[in-house]
């Protein structure tokens, strides 16, 4: 991906934006996106798979503005969706019903209304006790549901443990198996209708061959359901390709699409994968004001206005986040525990990272853009940050920042 974000002559750009102006018009913490960083990583994945029958689904957890939704609409995405609320904002961002597969493991029944309605592509079925609700569902309504089966093929991701979904004990999908006799099952059941298979194994992928072996396991239950004349339609090989937060070498989307096309060379099923991460994470930053400096005997601290609720991910994972200053100052580094104000001692956005600067200057977490705002909350009654969109020399407010009073809105009537 090319370098859209960027310093120039000591200021750090976001295309032909200063970050610096960002925060001082928009305030902080903002998280700030590149509209230009996600099209070419969007289409990345649509050149790669040129050539063969495909749909890009996009993950609507990795982040659900309904900008970036809108955008990747335009440029011809289907949706991945694990809630209701997800098939909401897909269908007010402009997104096609159509397109849209719905996954995860508690789907309820008002949410299988909701869906049915709207005539999505199909439902990732993760369990029989599921797959009898929307049987039931569906009856009630006169409709017929299009489902796949997400069967877990018991494959390591070599991932972090919670963003591993693959193996034999997660929550995840239905057993390997156990998947051939719930197919059956499900082609005996009147208001489904079976149309493809699903397998998801992790996030935050750092090499191919783990997708290649579950591909490889999923092909080999295709061919056993086509012997017994259950054909499908489509091959669902979900997402999870990594990026580059520190010193990971992910392959690139063309590297990995080469691999996966390999494994499926000859095969008839249209191909949908749901990428996430990959398409937003680096295509977005979170700018955070330093408040104070603190020194420290053992450590030393920069108290910054962005925390935990606002990016979750260095407290819930340890995970690695690039920090760099938006104004380049010349003299010595001092290492900081980059830290929020949050009343925890897990609050923190970086360990002993060596910078340059003084109470004021603003911070740029990077590779930000991939559960960083859809995984924020209001702890400790924070309001929730504004988000921006740059689009070459313009910059566009996409999200208001939430005020106080909107946190108990609701609650303010039972006083």
């Amino acid at each position: 991906m090319k370098p859209y974000f960027h310093y120039q002559q000591d200021k750090f750009f976001v295309e032909g934006v200063s970050l610096a102006e960002i925060a001082s018009r928009f305030g902080t913490p903002v998280y700030v996106y590149s509209r230009a960083a996600l099209t070419d990583a969007f289409m990345q994945y649509a050149t790669a798979l040129k050539g063969r029958e495909h749909l890009i689904c996009f993950a609507v957890k990795s982040n659900p503005n309904l900008s970036i939704l809108r955008l990747f609409a335009s440029l011809g995405a289907g949706f991945d969706i694990v809630s209701g609320g997800e098939l909401q904002r897909v269908l007010a961002a402009g997104g096609e019903a159509d397109k849209i597969v719905f996954s995860g493991v508690g789907k309820s029944e008002a949410e299988m209304r909701l869906a049915l309605d709207a005539g999505i592509l199909c439902f990732n079925v993760e369990s029989e006790a599921e797959l009898l609700c929307l049987n039931s569902v569906a009856a009630s309504m006169g409709k017929i549901a299009p489902i796949s089966f997400r069967v877990n093929p018991n494959v390591d991701a070599k991932t972090h443990p919670y963003i591993s979904t693959g193996l034999k004990q997660s929550k995840f999908g239905v057993a390997y198996t156990d998947a051939l006799a719930l197919y059956r099952k499900a082609g005996d059941m009147p208001h489904l209708r079976v149309t493809g298979m699903d397998c998801h194994i992790g996030s935050q992928l750092t090499e191919s061959s783990p997708f290649i072996a579950a591909t490889e396991k999923v092909l080999q239950l295709v061919d056993t359901l086509a012997r017994e004349g259950i054909k499908l339609e489509h091959l669902d090989l979900g997402g999870g390709l990594g990026i580059r937060y520190k010193d990971e070498t992910p392959p690139s989307i063309a590297e990995y699409a080469k691999d996966l096309l390999a494994a499926l060379a000859g095969r008839a099923e249209k191909l949908i994968v749901e990428p996430g991460r990959v398409l937003v994470g680096n295509a977005g930053v979170l700018l955070a004001k330093v408040e104070y400096l603190k020194p420290g005997e053992e450590k030393h601290f920069a108290i910054v206005d962005a925390a935990m609720n606002d990016l979750m991910r260095p407290a819930l994972y340890d995970a690695y986040h690039g920090i760099l200053p938006v104004l380049h100052r010349e003299g010595a580094a001092r290492q900081y525990e980059v830290v929020g104000p949050v009343c925890e001692s897990g609050d923190f956005l970086g360990h002993a990272r060596d910078l340059t600067v003084e109470q004021g200057d603003v911070l740029a977490i990077m590779s930000a853009g991939a559960y960083g705002m859809s995984m924020s909350s209001n702890y400790n009654t924070r309001p929730r940050a504004a988000e921006v969109m740059v689009d070459g020399e313009k910059m566009s407010l996409i999200r208001e920042r939430e005020t106080v009073e909107q946190l108990f809105a609701a609650e303010k009537k039972y006083l």
